[in-house]
């Protein structure tokens, strides 16, 4: 396995009918800080593709500017071979781009299908308002079943749910839109076994049959294994390897990076 230094292109091919997402030369600065120095990554249909890199990579800016939080000051967005340019999260949205952060951002004390439908509540009585509590009960089971998401009851309060099934409906909001393209940070962030395998399978099945395309944020070398076809590893804001999982292991690609890390320091120190 070579680990020649600087960006590779992606091992699945640079310009293929099944690529969603296009990153291209995208850089980003705050002040005098360039955060990102001109990331290029490809992201492919029904693909589950690992982001890590250390504090300070650029991991969570590259995010903010795909999910519409913030623009890239150069460079291009291309979304099945159109350009976008986001102005909003909301604009990202539209485009079929959902992010799904540490938080969740799932209200506690309201149930399950509330915070399902949250902010995109079904009403009926036309112009009186009135939440139509029965038909998003309705939906919310039939959507959980569909892709196999286990809640004691919908009319539970997520408060009242474990981190893993927690972590389920917020992938399951973000998904229930028909979202093409799904960023999740650090979804397996401090759950057990049981509830790791529950999220695992639940990307994986949203991959496969509904061929939703995911961008994940993991510190944990591991857990990239578990759930992802391919690994971007973000150095100095740069994509500095581009790995299948399948022809890597967890020694190779921790390797991988050192030995990355160690030509960097070597050519900051002579330059």
């Amino acid at each position: 396995m070579s680990d020649t230094p600087g960006p590779a292109p992606s091992p699945l091919g640079d310009a293929k009918p099944d690529v969603v997402l296009q990153v291209q030369n995208v850089t980003k600065s705050f002040g005098p800080l360039k955060v990102l120095q001109g990331i290029d990554l490809n992201l492919h249909a029904g693909e589950v593709l690992g982001l890590v890199g250390d504090n300070g990579a650029g991991k969570s800016t590259l995010v903010k500017i795909l999910s519409g939080y913030s623009p890239q000051d150069s460079g291009r967005l291309l979304l099945d071979g159109e350009e976008v340019r986001f102005r909003s999260v909301e604009d990202a949205a539209a485009h079929g781009i959902e992010t799904v952060y540490q938080d969740l951002a799932l209200i506690p004390q309201l149930p399950v299908y509330e915070n399902l439908f949250l902010n995109h509540e079904l009403t009926r009585f036309g112009p009186l308002k009135v939440l139509d509590k029965r038909k998003m009960r309705e939906l919310t089971r039939q959507y959980l079943d569909d892709i196999n998401v286990n809640v004691p009851s919908i009319k539970a309060e997520v408060g009242q749910l474990s981190g893993g099934q927690r972590q389920a409906i917020a992938v399951a909001r973000a998904t229930r839109s028909d979202a093409k393209i799904l960023l999740l940070d650090e979804p397996l962030a401090a759950m057990g076994a049981r509830e790791s395998r529950l999220i695992i399978d639940l990307v994986r099945g949203l991959a496969s049959s509904r061929r939703v395309s995911m961008l994940i944020i993991d510190h944990n070398f591991a857990h990239l294994f578990e759930l992802c076809d391919r690994v971007n590893v973000m150095q100095n804001g740069r994509v500095t390897i581009d790995q299948l999982t399948k022809d890597t292991s967890l020694e190779q690609l921790t390797e991988l990076m050192i030995s990355s890390y160690r030509r960097q320091l070597e050519q900051a120190a002579s330059s």
